[in-house]
């Protein structure tokens, strides 16, 4: 079943349906150019078309899956966040699965000498340090080596409405940022692919063959419900739209709601002060298994109200940053902290006692230099 988005437009007196469609589903583009070929899939439990998995889809069509790669969470979804995934065999059909997150984050020569084709199909929520966008820097790279043509079946972005956020800087690329892109970069996978190759972000400026296979009837200012979780710990829309405000948080002693079954939608710390809203995080299998504050009763705010400030805001951070009296109790990992932000000019400005407002306005200079570049690449007509 395709995802509908509903929206309403006067023309002759009638009311109007338009489908937003995955790539995967828009199968008369990309069937043709698969014929013949010994094909790689990266992808994950995300990569379905309708109620179907791409693999499962293909190989239905007689079309020759030779290897599956897995990004973070694996093939299946189910890993926590930062666990170890190990390569497999699918049990359903045989075919190996190759792990792309832990000691090996990109194919090896071996892996694709005996293909044609890659196909990049996997949902992203766009943000930088959710790290399915650098398994396909990584893919890209590989492909780039190896002289692999590399189709990306594009999906909408959920956070494709706006920019927002500190840029990357120099010194600060790691797994959870390797490109220089504000916190919300604003792109579809297929469009960021696009910069990556053209603004020569690869190893060496190497280019990758990349076709990237469009959404139909996308457009970056329409909203998006996405039909499976990305990851064990976006379970619904609020959660993936409040995820680039709450995930500085995961450098703190607070929780964030891992151990919960409204992870990114709380936030709390075992002490009174911090508000009304109380929860326990607990070890969830194939959610959370060591969650932040385990077994403690956490007392906070809840962010699952319809009032809530749904775009990136530094405000519930700045707030309990404010009600601690020693940084050290609160922010806990410093360098994990500034990898995520990308730089360390935020946690400086957040120290000197900046307002969120001058905190914001020291990055709209380098954000009106990126939304130049990424305008180069939109496949979609866009918010502005």
């Amino acid at each position: 079943m395709r995802i509908v988005l509903i929206f309403f437009i006067l023309f002759s007196g009638q009311v109007l349906a338009q489908e937003i469609q995955p790539a995967a589903e828009r199968t008369d583009l990309y069937l043709p150019l698969l014929q013949g070929k010994k094909i790689g899939l990266v992808v994950n439990h995300t990569s379905m078309v309708g109620q179907e998995h791409l693999l499962d889809f293909l190989l239905q069509h007689e079309l020759a899956v030779e290897r599956v790669f897995s990004p973070e969470h694996g093939f299946r979804g189910d890993a926590d966040a930062g666990e170890q995934v190990a390569d497999e065999r699918d049990p359903k059909t045989g075919i190996r699965v190759v792990s792309l997150y832990g000691d090996n984050k990109k194919p090896q020569a071996a892996d694709v000498a005996d293909l044609d084709v890659l196909i990049f199909d996997i949902q992203d929520v766009g943000v930088r340090f959710y790290t399915y966008i650098s398994t396909m820097h990584y893919v890209m790279e590989a492909c780039a080596e190896n002289d692999k043509p590399l189709l990306v079946f594009d999906r909408p972005n959920p956070n494709g409405d706006y920019v927002a956020g500190p840029v990357l800087k120099p010194g600060f690329q790691s797994f959870v940022g390797m490109h220089p892109i504000p916190v919300v970069h604003g792109c579809t996978v297929g469009e960021l692919a696009q910069m990556i190759n053209g603004e020569g972000w690869l190893k060496d400026q190497i280019q990758c063959e990349l076709t990237v296979i469009p959404a139909g009837s996308y457009t970056h200012d329409r909203a998006y419900s996405l039909p499976v979780k990305p990851s064990p710990n976006l379970p619904n829309d609020r959660s993936i739209r409040l995820y680039p405000s709450l995930c500085f948080f995961e450098a703190t002693s607070a929780s964030i709601g891992r151990g919960t079954y409204f992870p990114f939608q709380v936030i709390g710390y075992p002490d009174p002060r911090f508000g009304d809203f109380q929860f326990r995080p607990e070890s969830i299998e194939g959610m959370s298994k060591n969650p932040e504050q385990q077994g403690e009763v956490c007392y906070g705010v809840d962010l699952r109200t319809p009032t809530c400030h749904e775009q990136f805001t530094l405000s519930y951070f700045l707030d309990f940053y404010k009600q601690f009296e020693h940084e050290a109790d609160f922010l806990t990992r410093e360098r994990w902290f500034n990898l995520l932000a990308g730089t360390d000019a935020l946690l400086q400005d957040i120290r000197a006692g900046r307002s969120l407002e001058e905190i914001e306005a020291g990055w709209q200079d380098e954000l009106q230099a990126y939304q130049s570049i990424r305008k180069k690449y939109l496949l979609y007509p866009d918010f502005n």
